[in-house]
């Protein structure tokens, strides 16, 4: 039976959308990087697809230029189209659709991830850095009470920026928890310090606007929803009023929130739940804070001899 390439990908899209719950993003992604590799091998078929045509697309990618002159494509993002061929695979394995086995696709191997991070004293630094004026002085105009709580809050639950921007004035300051709806609409759990609660109350307190959203813009679009961008801009602007030198976004700080957590001993799945990643491998990013620990210990208490 003859399976046309373009309808299995418009079927797999919508199949990812409705019964996966991926985001727009996510499956726009995929149309572009499955789209390239049909493009590339000039198939229409989903029996086209071989381990030869594979080999040579990846060649191509290998070679292909980045975004600068002469640079070639990183071996992550050559991983992400070779991730979204795989996944396909696997949905036409699941159909009964005669195509190359998924587990041919072999991803490239990269370097070990290095984390961004900064120090607890940079880390206390940047907290403390909203409430303090310019003479050092305590700041108690509504922005500075709304950066404060930005900061806490991404400190506190680990969230990602896009989804403390989603988060309404509705928030139960009684509760230690609450819910979060992030990747993939998946919902879960977040915790919230004295700190965050603290922070957030006092926010909350001096706004005077009725709308829904918790953090708003102040001045030219005031009470306009705050992006991902502005809050980019608010944690930047933070560090450099706290003298760190490092680059420092709302990823690095939720990078802060995870090795807070283990180098305070708690295990790499509770943390992998509260980030909230899919896979336990997204986590081992930090096994490298543990590590460190590890052989902390053992000089610590390894071969005391008298």
């Amino acid at each position: 039976m003859s399976h046309n390439l373009k309808q299995l990908e418009k079927e797999f899209l919508e199949y990812l959308e409705i019964e996966k719950g991926r985001s727009l993003k996510t499956i726009e992604n995929y149309d572009r990087y499955l789209k390239s590799y049909f493009s590339f091998s000039k198939i229409t078929e989903s029996k086209d697809i071989t381990d030869d045509n594979v080999r040579e697309f990846r060649l191509w990618l290998n070679r292909r230029s980045g975004h600068n002159d002469g640079d070639t494509l990183k071996k992550k993002t050559q991983n992400y189209y070779l991730i979204a061929l795989r996944v396909f695979l696997k949905y036409l394995a699941k159909r009964d659709i005669k195509s190359l086995a998924p587990d041919k696709i072999e991803l490239a191997k990269v370097s070990e991830r290095s984390l961004d991070l900064i120090s607890h004293d940079e880390l206390i630094r940047l907290m403390d850095a909203p409430t303090l004026s310019k003479t050092g002085e305590e700041d108690k105009d509504l922005k500075s009470f709304r950066d404060k709580a930005v900061l806490e809050l991404l400190f506190s639950t680990g969230l990602r920026v896009s989804e403390l921007c989603s988060l309404n004035c509705d928030i139960d300051l009684k509760k230690d928890e609450m819910s979060i709806r992030g990747k993939g609409e998946k919902v879960r759990v977040v915790f919230l310090s004295q700190e965050a609660k603290d922070a957030v109350a006092e926010y909350l307190k001096h706004r005077k606007d009725m709308e829904e959203a918790l953090f708003v813009s102040l001045g030219t679009n005031e009470n306009k929803r705050l992006d991902s961008r502005s809050i980019q801009r608010i944690v930047k602007h933070y560090a450099i009023k706290a003298g760190i030198t490092k680059k420092v976004t709302p990823h690095v700080i939720r990078h802060s929130f995870a090795t807070d957590l283990l180098q305070n001993g708690a295990d790499l799945r509770s943390v992998q739940m509260m980030l909230g990643h899919s896979s336990i491998t997204t986590t081992q990013i930090y096994t490298h804070i543990t590590d460190k620990q590890l052989g902390d210990v053992h000089k610590k208490f390894h071969n005391k001899r008298s």
